[in-house]
C-alpha cells in the first residue's frame, strides 16, 4: 500500500504566538526582504489572510499581492502587517557595534 503524502507548509506549524515570534525573529535577523515578505505572509496565512487584510486596512487580494512569491511590499505596509499579526518590530544592538 503507498504511503500518501503532502507538501509541507510552515503556516500549519504557527499555531502559537510563541511560534510566530521566534520565526518573525529568525527571519528578521536574516535580513533579505524577500524572505521577510514570505514569512509574513506565512503567518498571515496561518492567522487568516481575509483577517489580517482587515485588520491591517488593506484588501485581502492586495495583501497576497505584497507578500506573495513577486511581491515587493512598501515599506509602510510592513508595520501594519506585523501589528495585525499581533507583533511588533523591535531594535537590538548587534553585538561588537
Amino acid at each position: 500500500m503507498p504511503i500518501e503524502t503532502r507538501p509541507w507548509d510552515i503556516a500549519d506549524s504557527l499555531d502559537r504566538g510563541a511560534r510566530i515570534a521566534l520565526y518573525l525573529e529568525a527571519v528578521f535577523e536574516d535580513g533579505d526582504a524577500a524572505l521577510i515578505a514570505a514569512a509574513l505572509g506565512d503567518v498571515a496565512r496561518a492567522r487568516g489572510m481575509s483577517e489580517v487584510a482587515k485588520s491591517a486596512g488593506l484588501s485581502r487580494e492586495s495583501l497576497y499581492r505584497a507578500l506573495g512569491p513577486n511581491g515587493n511590499p512598501e515599506f509602510g505596509t510592513i508595520p501594519r502587517v506585523v501589528k495585525a499579526l499581533g507583533a511588533r518590530l523591535t531594535a537590538v544592538p548587534v553585538s561588537g557595534r
